[in-house]
């Protein structure tokens, strides 16, 4: 229990008072400059009685101090990939083929019809006259004649689209090259030709092949 509880509460009305009593002489006294001995000698008089204040309470102990240390930082997380690892499996798994749709038919339009085919005009050509003409007894070498050489020299003359006799050539021989040389020299002056035609009937030139017997007259 505190001391200040076993005061009586009159007692302590008491030194209020007289204590402001004092108060008030004091100040008068300063005020008509009384002398100092007679203060001392009236505050001797007075029984003062002193009033102990109860000790305050103990305040608590002031904290620990706050340790420095600082909390380790947070483990670094790494993120999440954006892109998902790409998921393997051992399993294929065979995908249905969609069924094929044939594509529609393209139409064709018939081909128009072939114009008929243009009349065929081709003609071989022919000599104009009689091919035995063109030689005779008359043309048979004087040399020859006296020597009664004779013999057949086969030939072969070419023409243009006119009919004009354009070459000659020996294909077969008498065996006397004067005789030879006599029938393709009449040929290519006497012979004349009815020239062929082509399928559009253009005339053309070609070519007659036969022989002349020389046998000397009897």
């Amino acid at each position: 229990m505190a001391y200040g509880d076993n005061v009586d509460p009159k007692n302590r009305v008491v030194a209020i008072v007289l204590v402001g009593l004092l108060t008030a002489v004091l100040g008068y006294g300063l005020v008509n400059g009384l002398n100092i001995s007679i203060v001392k000698k009236i505050a001797e008089k007075l029984d003062v009685v002193d009033v102990e204040e109860p000790p305050p309470p103990e305040e608590p102990p002031p904290p620990p101090p706050p340790d420095n240390k600082l909390p380790p930082p947070p483990p670094v997380v790494t993120p999440p990939s954006p892109i998902p690892p790409p998921v393997t499996t051992n399993t294929v798994q065979s995908v249905p083929e969609p069924p094929r749709v044939a594509p529609p038919p393209v139409y064709t339009p018939p081909a128009p019809p072939a114009p008929p085919p243009a009349p065929d005009m081709s003609a071989p050509g022919k000599p104009k006259g009689n091919p035995a003409r063109w030689a005779t007894n008359d043309d048979y070498p004087a040399r020859a004649m006296r020597e009664e050489r004779e013999g057949t020299t086969g030939f072969r003359v070419t023409y243009d689209a006119s009919g004009k006799p354009t070459g000659c050539d020996v294909t077969a021989s008498s065996g006397h090259a004067d005789l030879d040389a006599e029938t393709c020299k009449l040929v290519l002056r006497r012979a004349r030709f009815d020239p062929g035609k082509g399928r559009d009937g253009s005339p053309q030139g070609g070519s007659y092949s036969n022989r002349i017997r020389w046998q000397i007259p009897r």
